[in-house]
């Protein structure tokens, strides 16, 4: 049995310990608040945690005691303007921690950029347009230096569009918040938060080092998926809204996430973890959410 410290108890790294976690002895991570420590203290992710509250600004020396404890790290929890807080805090712990054989990073697609709607894969050059995927990138260098350094493993999962239970296109119709909107030869990639859980235990069984993408095998338009919602809903679609409409009112975060079309391949994925998606495409993925989500419209 080994133990696992996470970086950031988020959407993804709660999906994963709640299908995985029983492979380990202990779990413990970083949340930023009390009240989320004390939502996984009362037993919210199915197997025992110790979360320690972690905003960034100051390194605490129980966390510094269980990462110096921990076989496998996983980082969620994202850089910000002044760089990565957990390298700037725990490089030197992480480093020096001497049962620690396998680091997992969650990055994004995102350090890609634009590529207009092209393929592409692993050998792209990284060409972030936004700031917070630039800052990706810079935390992803800084965490293959450290683990090239200390001679530990480090892979960076590249994720795209996350989705699953009560984050998906049935949460957004239902919600009123579903749009469709039309911007011609722009694709996006998807992936489901179990296939997301896997991926990152198998990345922790091989001990896997450098870049993976973790994506779906159907890059589409944005609004594909919230039509297919709506037609096992049994709901007429949201109007198509043309982009230079839409954008009007977007923020400046939304307009850089539409400022970039690609298609993104997964086959290392495949190879090199083994892993077999369990959804392939987001027909799969929103059926089975469909099935196990089934609550009326509001």
């Amino acid at each position: 049995m080994a133990n696992l410290f996470c970086f950031g108890l988020g959407y993804s790294a709660s999906h994963y310990i709640t299908e995985y976690g029983g492979r380990f002895w202990r779990i413990a991570g970083t949340v930023r608040t009390r009240e989320k420590a004390a939502a996984i203290a009362s037993g919210a992710l199915k197997h025992p945690v110790e979360a320690f509250v972690f905003d960034g600004s100051e390194p605490k020396p129980e966390i510094t005691a269980a990462v110096m404890d921990a076989n496998a790290i996983l980082i969620s929890a994202p850089p910000r303007e002044g760089g990565d807080p957990v390298l700037r805090h725990f490089a030197e712990a992480i480093a020096a921690a001497p049962h620690l054989r396998s680091i997992v990073y969650l990055s994004t697609i995102g350090v890609y950029g634009d590529h207009k709607g092209e393929w592409i894969d692993e050998t792209t050059k990284p060409a972030p347009v936004s700031e917070r995927s630039r800052e990706r990138l810079a935390a992803e260098q800084e965490w293959i230096a450290l683990g090239r350094r200390a001679e530990k493993a480090v892979v960076i999962l590249r994720l795209s569009g996350i989705y699953g239970p009560g984050q998906n296109a049935f949460t957004q119709l239902k919600s009123g918040r579903a749009k469709r909107i039309d911007k011609p030869g722009q694709f996006f990639n998807r992936i489901h938060v179990a296939d997301i859980a896997q991926a990152i235990d198998s990345a922790f069984s091989r001990s896997a080092n450098g870049v993976l993408n973790v994506t779906d095998d159907k890059p589409t338009a944005q609004g594909v998926p919230v039509a297919f919602a709506a037609e096992l809903l049994g709901l007429e679609p949201p109007p198509q809204v043309p982009f230079a409409e839409a954008a009007k009112g977007m923020t400046d975060m939304a307009l850089s996430f539409y400022g970039e079309s690609k298609r993104v391949r997964n086959d290392r994925l495949k190879r090199e973890l083994n892993v077999t998606l369990r959804y392939p495409t987001f027909r799969e993925g929103l059926r089975a959410l469909f099935a196990s989500e089934k609550t009326p419209i509001s």
